[in-house]
């Protein structure tokens, strides 16, 4: 038998001291942290520049809370600060179970270990707001040495590097949402997406931060709306054109299939995973051979006075409007 029923509103305090209390013990800077009753955390910074993103994980039911550590450590890394420490609202639906929340927690703290980050605050309630768990992760970090890299920083003729193929998380969530759309696929592909969170993974941090000690001039770590998005975004903060090379851009060849059987656009599917780095071309060969090692490195573009992204062949790829993922699975 299941475990019974949780009611609706906040976690039962028992429950919720018991989640708490199997994370690691705090770092010293963490002047309050995680506590029943308590709303907010502080925390004695030593000197640097401080980094707080924030996003929500809301296109999956699925290992939520892991992914929703991993999504704002990216978001903070491509600023070229290392993330430290984490806050999460999380919302349940009624009807979850204390089986199911001690999943999310256990996926959450897994993940924090991994990424050595730690949990200092946030939420947690039942409400019928939500049809399925929803976290919304805050990322703190730190820079070493005040240094931050922006995604507005390409220059005119920098190079642009795509770190680790695309699309992964993209994969995964279309793999496991969509899976009974996909039984005419062959079963080693459809295995290798639905666990590409895992391998090939979505973490962006160590590649990022490699990348800002090689010198990158610009970071940005492409998600909803995929390598086409992440691409504009870049090119869009930066007030500059990019010139790529369709042909160089690297594939994570299980999203392709995944892709295809369900009449998908890869360039705009949740692209979690991979990185897009700007570099002055003459640190590009010494960029690429330090970043090879996260699923490969290929220069797909240069960026160029103007505004948008165009092809070799001057034809614009368009801006995507929508998400493939959060189309596919809304059909």
């Amino acid at each position: 038998m299941g475990t019974p029923s949780l009611p609706e509103g906040k976690l039962p305090v028992e429950l919720l001291a018991r989640l708490l209390g199997g994370f690691p013990p705090l770092p010293p800077e963490v002047r309050l942290g995680p506590r029943v009753g308590e709303d907010a955390a502080a925390l004695d910074l030593p000197e640097g520049t401080l980094v707080v993103a924030t996003d929500p994980i809301t296109l999956t039911s699925r290992e939520v809370g892991g992914l929703s550590v991993v999504v704002n450590a990216n978001d903070v890394a491509v600023t070229g600060a290392r993330p430290r420490w984490f806050l999460a609202a999380v919302l349940l639906p009624p009807g979850c179970t204390e089986g199911e929340v001690e999943a999310l927690f256990a996926g959450m703290r897994e993940t924090l270990v991994e990424t050595g980050v730690a949990l200092i605050g946030g939420h947690a309630e039942i409400t019928g707001a939500v049809t399925q768990p929803v976290v919304v992760g805050q990322m703190i970090g730190l820079t070493e040495g005040g240094r931050f890299v922006v995604t507005g920083g390409l220059r005119p003729g920098d190079v642009v590097i795509q770190v680790g193929p695309a699309p992964i998380e993209g994969a995964a969530v279309l793999a496991r949402e969509a899976a009974d759309r996909l039984r005419g696929l062959e079963e080693d592909l459809v295995a290798a997406a639905v666990g590409a969170l895992r391998d090939p993974g979505i973490s962006v941090v160590a590649p990022a931060l490699l990348a800002t000690g090689l010198g990158a001039t610009s970071l940005h770590d492409p998600t909803e709306g995929g390598l086409a998005a992440g691409l504009h975004e870049m090119a869009d903060a930066s007030g500059l054109r990019i010139r790529i090379d369709a042909d160089a851009v690297l594939w994570f060849e299980p999203g392709i299939a995944v892709c295809r059987a369900l009449g998908a656009d890869p360039w705009a599917t949740l692209a979690s995973g991979t990185l897009l780095a700007g570099f002055p071309p003459e640190l590009a060969d010494e960029a690429l051979r330090a970043l090879g090692g996260w699923g490969g490195a290929a220069i797909v573009g240069e960026a160029e006075r103007g505004r948008g992204v165009r092809d070799a062949g001057d034809r614009p790829v368009d801006w995507p409007a929508r998400d493939e993922v959060a189309r596919i699975l809304a059909g």
